[in-house]
């Protein structure tokens, strides 16, 4: 049974960057939304990188247990790798010379044993990468995915850490003018309009 949903929310505005936020200190405190494979199962189907049957699937076989925790394991090594390249990147568009830092990721992209299936009938067809979801070793891959539609599609001058303090959480800016602050304005944001209100009244 999938476990409630975790305490983080999904404010990347990209799955990689959502992906990053599974280990994150909102309001100060440290959550690990990856500390086993149970876990890694419930933040993909939540990020919707899995369906409901494929998580099922690896739940109810006993034969995998252990080895989604070494996936999980293997998921927290992608993510600091990840979070360590964002640092580096972040606020500045990409250049050439980031390809050199790529070597984790193209190597867990050449593992992919996804194909490609025309869907939507004559009409209206579209291309779509599936997967036969054999073993727990392929639940990386739409994270490596992800994180390479980052790298490729996004303009790493738009990735933000949230002002918030004692926050963590980072996230991709898509607003129109490109000035958010904030992981989500319900969280940190009325946060710090209760602040600067209360430091309006002492004044």
């Amino acid at each position: 049974m999938t476990e409630p949903a975790p305490s983080i929310p999904l404010v990347g505005d990209h799955p990689a960057m959502d992906f990053l936020n599974t280990h994150a200190t909102p309001g100060g405190v440290a959550i690990e939304l990856l500390a086993s494979g149970a876990d890694l199962l419930n933040w993909l189907e939540r990020a919707d990188l899995i369906d409901a049957s494929t998580a099922a699937k690896f739940r109810t076989d006993p034969a995998s247990t252990a080895q989604l925790d070494v996936m999980a394991k293997g998921a927290r090594a992608l993510r600091e790798w990840l979070r360590a390249f964002v640092r580096r990147h972040a606020g500045q568009p990409l250049t050439a010379a980031a390809e050199a830092e790529l070597g984790p990721l193209n190597l867990l992209l050449a593992g992919d044993k996804s194909y490609a299936k025309v869907t939507g009938g004559p009409e209206r067809p579209a291309l779509r990468r599936l997967r036969r979801w054999e073993t727990p070793e392929e639940l990386l891959q739409p994270i490596a995915a992800a994180i390479a539609d980052l790298v490729c599609h996004a303009d790493f001058r738009l990735i933000r850490a949230c002002e918030g303090h004692d926050c963590s959480l980072m996230f991709l800016d898509r607003t129109k003018a490109h000035a958010r602050r904030w992981c989500s304005m319900a969280l940190c944001g009325n946060r710090a309009k209760a602040a600067a209100h209360r430091a309006r009244q002492r004044r």
